[in-house]
């Protein structure tokens, strides 16, 4: 699909976008001139992850907080089965509720050191179990992850379609894909999820960055290909920072158009705390700050 077949698009297109709690007082000032730059395109909501091991849960809070009283952004808070028993993790989305939090990105969690899951003793032992949980609490939306190329510790793809079939079960009302590149297959995991019996939607999820680096080593730990196309186009780049950002914005606009002409309308991007290229995208998606509308 053109650029100008997509900006002159029919179907009515929303976006959203995850952020990470910042770690420094500088990493703090890059996040919120990015959640200020990217507010106005009015997402439908954004995320704020949680560490490995509930390791920046104060942070996430704090984050998750300072939105809710700070912008017009409807905020999403991670939370994992990691480190935590069933009342701690129920004692966090009741504080979230509290605080005017509706929305729960509800995930299993990696272990500190990427060691294999273990569940807590006291613990939920699955996402579907911990998100009857968080029914219990409140009514939450409730968004999970699911896996195109299969996750990590999978044994097959069967077993995840699986898996997300009884999260949607326990009250799922949304999956995020990991970040996948060819748009082939992840139409190809929808169409099959919907087979499945999967019914909610599945957004894509994007990756821009100019760090290819970076995201090759993202892509071995997420079991997410990276097409060698990508990395020859990459090669030789590491120290042209201008160049990457052009093609970065190149390969990120051919992306959403292909999956704007395969039926997606709902995308999520995974900023990385940047808002530069997710902004382009939006833009190339039609999307026009509410402002100037």
């Amino acid at each position: 699909m053109s650029l100008k077949d997509l900006v002159s698009k029919e179907r009515p297109i929303s976006v959203s976008f995850e952020f990470s709690p910042p770690k420094n007082d500088d990493a703090e000032r890059l996040l919120w001139a990015s959640i200020k730059r990217l507010e106005p395109l009015a997402p439908r909501f954004v995320s704020v992850t949680y560490g490995a091991g509930g390791s920046t849960r104060d942070r996430t809070h704090a984050t998750v907080k300072r939105i809710v009283q700070e912008t017009t952004l409807k905020p999403a808070a991670h939370l994992t089965c990691v480190g935590a028993s069933r009342s701690e993790i129920n004692g966090i989305a009741q504080q979230y509720w509290e605080a005017g939090v509706r929305h729960i990105v509800a995930l299993r969690g990696d272990m500190p050191g990427m060691v294999q899951y273990q569940p807590h003793p006291d613990g939920y032992r699955s996402t579907p179990e911990m998100i009857e949980g968080l029914r219990r609490v409140g009514d939450f939306e409730i968004s999970v992850s699911c896996y195109p190329e299969r996750h990590p510790e999978s044994p097959s793809l069967e077993h995840d379609l699986d898996l997300l079939k009884r999260k949607v079960d326990a009250g799922a009302t949304r999956a995020i894909t990991q970040f996948c590149f060819s748009t082939s297959l992840l139409a190809r995991f929808r169409d099959r999820a919907d087979q499945w019996g999967i019914k909610v939607p599945i957004l894509p999820g994007l990756m821009p960055t100019t760090n290819f680096k970076g995201l090759v080593n993202m892509s071995v730990r997420c079991n997410a290909a990276v097409p060698p196309w990508l990395a020859a186009i990459y090669e030789g780049l590491e120290n042209d920072l201008e160049t990457r950002r052009t093609l970065a914005a190149v390969v990120l606009a051919e992306q959403v158009g292909d999956l704007y002409a395969k039926g997606f309308d709902q995308f999520h991007f995974y900023t990385l705390n940047q808002a530069d290229l997710t902004y382009a995208a939006c833009r190339i998606l039609g999307l026009k700050p509410k402002e100037t509308l």
